[in-house]
C-alpha cells in the first residue's frame, strides 16, 4: 500500500513547487527526471511536484506516486477543464501535443504559489534545484536560459528577429522556467495569452514563441548550466541540468552528448527495460521522421520570415533589426 506524505504546511516552512506536463507516453522519462530532482535536492526544504495532464490512468500514476517520500509530495492535476477554454485555438505540429501549453495555466490554477519551477520531462537535474528556485526574479516574469538551438542556427536567428522582433540572444528556451506567478497574475498574463492566441498562430515553436513575445524585456537570464542541451556536443560548463530537447533523445539514439547522465538515473528506474527496448527498436522509419521534422521546422521558420503578414510585420511598432546588424553587434 502506497504511503501518503501529504500534510498541511506551516507558514514558516519553505515549499518549492515544481511542475511537469505529461501524457502516458512520457511517464517513463518523467519518472527518470523526477528521480534526478529527488536525488539531488536539498532535503531541508519541502517539495510539491505537480504533474499536469488530461487523462492518465490511475494504474499508470501509481509508479510515479510510489516515488514519494517525506517532504517530497507528488500530485497529478487534470487540466482538461482549463484546456477546453483554448483547445480549438491551439497550434499543434509534429510530435507536440497540447501538453506543451499547460505551463501557461500554472499561475491561474495555483494561486497559493508566488513562484514555481517548470521542467520538461526530457530533463535530468544534476544540481540542487532549490538553488534555481532561490534566484531573485524581482519583477521579471520568468527566469530562463537562452535557447542553444536558436544560437546555433542562422535561420532561427533570422526568424527571431524578423518573425518575433526578439534578438536571438534574448530568445529563451521554455523547457526550464523559473516562473514569477505573482507577476503573471498581476500583469494578467493568461488573458494576454488568450488574446494573442486568437489574433496570431505561431507555428514554429508554438507556446515557446508566445512566452517569448509576451515576456519580452521581463526575463531574468540564467546561466547556461541550468538548461544545457546536447546540440554541439559537450562543453566545459559543468551542467546543473541537461535538457534533451527536440530529437536529441538518448532513448532514441546512441552517443547523444550527456547521455551518461540520463542512463545513470534510467538504470535505477522501474521503466529501465522499456527505455532500453525503445532505444534498441527505434526504427529507421522513425529516424527519418525525425530528420523530416527538423527540416520541417527550418522550412516553417523560413516561411514565417517571408510572410508579408507575419507577427512582427503587422505590429505598429515595427522596429526589428536585420540579421546582419545583429551579427555586427556580436562582432
Amino acid at each position: 500500500m502506497r504511503k501518503s506524505y501529504t500534510k498541511i504546511y506551516q507558514r514558516n516552512e519553505k515549499v518549492i513547487p515544481i511542475f511537469y506536463a505529461s501524457d502516458e507516453n512520457y511517464l517513463p522519462y518523467l519518472s527518470i527526471s523526477l528521480d534526478s530532482v529527488k536525488t539531488n535536492r536539498n532535503k531541508k526544504y519541502k517539495y510539491n511536484i505537480h504533474i499536469l495532464h488530461t487523462g492518465i490512468q490511475d494504474s499508470k500514476k501509481e509508479v510515479i506516486l510510489n516515488m514519494q517520500e517525506e517532504n517530497f509530495n507528488i500530485f497529478f492535476v487534470d487540466v482538461n477543464e482549463k484546456l477546453k477554454e483554448v483547445n480549438n485555438d491551439l497550434q499543434i505540429r509534429d510530435y507536440y501535443t497540447g501538453a506543451t501549453y499547460y505551463r501557461i495555466f500554472i499561475a491561474n490554477l495555483f494561486e497559493e504559489y508566488q513562484k514555481a519551477i517548470y521542467l520538461d520531462s526530457d530533463t535530468i537535474i544534476l544540481g540542487d534545484i532549490s538553488k534555481l528556485y532561490d534566484v531573485n526574479l524581482n519583477n521579471n516574469l520568468v527566469g530562463a536560459v537562452t535557447d542553444m538551438v536558436v544560437s546555433a542556427h542562422p535561420i532561427f536567428q533570422d526568424y527571431c528577429i524578423k518573425g518575433l522582433g526578439i534578438l536571438p540572444n534574448n530568445y529563451f528556451n521554455a523547457g526550464v522556467l523559473l516562473m514569477n506567478l505573482r507577476q503573471f497574475r498581476k500583469e494578467c498574463f493568461y488573458e494576454k495569452f488568450i488574446s494573442l492566441l486568437k489574433e496570431y498562430k505561431f507555428v514554429v515553436a508554438q507556446d515557446q514563441d508566445y512566452l517569448n513575445v509576451l515576456c519580452k524585456d521581463k526575463v531574468k537570464y540564467l546561466p547556461l548550466s541550468w538548461n544545457t542541451m546536447p546540440i554541439g556536443g559537450e562543453n566545459k560548463i559543468k551542467p546543473n541540468l541537461i535538457h534533451y530537447n527536440l530529437t536529441l533523445k538518448p532513448w532514441h539514439y546512441n552517443e547523444i552528448p550527456y547521455s551518461k547522465y540520463f542512463f545513470e538515473y534510467a538504470s535505477k528506474s522501474f521503466y529501465y527495460q522499456d527505455v532500453l527496448n525503445e532505444l534498441n527498436n527505434y526504427s529507421d522509419v522513425k529516424k527519418q521522421r525525425d530528420q523530416q521534422m527538423e527540416k520541417h521546422l527550418i522550412d516553417l521558420a523560413i516561411r514565417e520570415i517571408n510572410r508579408e503578414d507575419n507577427y512582427i510585420k503587422t505590429r505598429e511598432d515595427n522596429s526589428c533589426l536585420s540579421l546582419d546588424s545583429f551579427v555586427r553587434r556580436k562582432v
